[in-house]
């Protein structure tokens, strides 16, 4: 089966400093993929190569290809990329706190028609039934669950197949994760839609994900079915077995590094 999304070779800089190494993935039609890692691995910037939003930030693609079905997107502006149906839900919730959360659901149409705006508002708030209940107020005042879950519903408005999602269980309680979670879940089987979860919660990520790929140091290191990733007794030992303050160690400084020498290319 073809892939739905797919990049080869990417490399990344930000001026002089090269983010991405050779990062190849793909992502199939209907399901979750996640790219796990610690914090500087790469993911977000992986993330933003492929929407679009890189060059924004002084970033540069200088290398590989990215494809969205039979397109080719690298290159293309945010705005290009969203209307080709891929939308990215950014880490640290960025709402419009300014706008009331219906506001933020418009703002998130601006590639639909009148009547598809209303439709979406609609589908949204059937998954997101507290946001219904908050529509009216500012979304600055909201939880950071609810933010959360303006964040991606305000995503969903642009009728996406693709949404690459940054760090959502980021600051909230385990129950709001699992809840959250829970309705991706069930976009994923109801809206045949795709995602693209970059998490450092590797236990979640792996328990809802079908695919995994694990990034240090802006490559890939390891890749192959979740509940294989689950079972890998390095993954266990350096992304599983962390504690919640979110501290990782790296390969590099452990014993075990030379196991994975026969992981880079």
């Amino acid at each position: 089966m073809a892939a739905l999304l797919e990049a080869q070779g990417l490399k990344a800089f930000y001026g002089q400093t090269q983010a991405l190494h050779d990062v190849s993935f793909s992502l199939q039609s209907g399901g979750i993929t996640t790219l796990l890692g610690a914090n500087g691995a790469g993911k977000t910037t992986t993330l933003k190569a492929i929407s679009g939003v890189l060059r924004s930030e002084r970033g540069e693609v200088t290398k590989g290809t990215i494809r969205f079905g039979e397109r080719r997107i690298d290159g293309m502006r945010a705005n290009e990329v969203t209307k080709l149906g891929l939308a990215q839900v950014f880490e640290g919730r960025r709402v419009f706190e300014h706008l009331t959360a219906e506001e933020n659901l418009i703002a998130g149409g601006h590639v639909q028609s009148g009547p598809s705006v209303k439709q979406g508002i609609d589908m949204v708030y059937t998954y997101f039934p507290r946001l219904r209940e908050r529509r009216s107020q500012l979304s600055g005042y909201l939880s950071g669950g609810e933010q959360q879950m303006l964040a991606i519903g305000r995503a969903l408005m642009s009728r996406p197949r693709v949404v690459l999602l940054d760090e959502p269980s980021l600051g909230l309680a385990p129950r709001l994760v699992e809840e959250i979670f829970g309705i991706v879940g069930r976009l994923v089987k109801q809206e045949k839609l795709s995602v693209l979860l970059v998490e450092q919660n590797a236990a979640m990520a792996l328990a809802v994900a079908e695919h995994g790929y694990v990034m240090e140091n802006g490559r890939i290191v390891l890749e192959g079915p979740a509940a294989q990733l689950r079972d890998n007794s390095d993954i266990k030992e350096f992304y599983l077995g962390l504690n919640e303050g979110g501290t990782r160690k790296s390969y590099h400084d452990t014993k075990h590094y030379k196991r994975r020498k026969r992981w880079l290319h």
